[in-house]
């Protein structure tokens, strides 16, 4: 390829190489994206490859990142444009959550992928201690709660979220129904301990 001859910064490198690994997890898999088939599908000599990345894992872990950095983009951008209701917010929410699954079907290969990592559970945790930050963030104002309990109550929304998105893996939800259901509960547990 003509984009692994080119002369490229460091940090634009890393992300043509980001791009093409995840060219070819979408194409082949996880099974297929190695730090060899990476540097020959980028036109990249290895050490280019493992001077960014190291290993497989690590190269894995990069792009569950980036795939991280761009849902929280994209639900910080929902949550600017969306009006200020307490279901808007919860709908929102739901719609970013659910957009992993529809719209990035990498995260769960990715995901998968990593099981077992220690580094990976560590990051798993960070990310998610970072999404429930968000959603608690943007449900603040229109709970009674306090921060502790929004907080918590967040973590258990978040845990219904991913049992749903397990259904809707399976093909036993729409994604309309699985938004609904966590909007459903995601206002459903703030107003249980709002002020009156």
């Amino acid at each position: 390829m003509a984009t692994g001859s080119t002369r490229l910064s460091k940090p634009a490198r890393r992300e043509q190489l980001l791009d093409t690994a995840m060219a070819i997890v979408r194409a082949h898999g996880t099974d297929s994206l190695t730090l060899l088939s990476l540097a020959e599908a980028a036109g990249v000599s290895r050490p280019v490859v493992y001077d960014h990345f190291g290993t497989r894992p690590g190269l894995l872990i990069a792009l569950y990142r980036r795939l991280d950095e761009r849902h929280r983009a994209a639900s910080e951008e929902a949550l600017r444009d969306a009006p200020a209701v307490p279901r808007e917010i919860a709908r929102v929410l739901s719609a970013a959550y659910f957009a992993c699954a529809t719209d990035m079907p990498e995260w769960t290969a990715v995901s998968a992928a990593l099981k077992g990592s220690q580094e990976m559970e560590a990051i798993e945790r960070e990310l998610l201690d970072g999404y429930t930050d968000l959603m608690a963030t943007a449900l603040r104002p229109y709970s009674g709660l306090t921060q502790e309990a929004l907080r918590l109550r967040c973590v258990g929304v978040l845990g219904a979220a991913e049992a749903i998105a397990a259904e809707l893996n399976r093909g036993r939800a729409t994604v309309a129904a699985a938004i609904a259901a966590l909007t459903d509960l995601t206002v459903d547990s703030i107003d249980a301990g709002a002020q009156d």
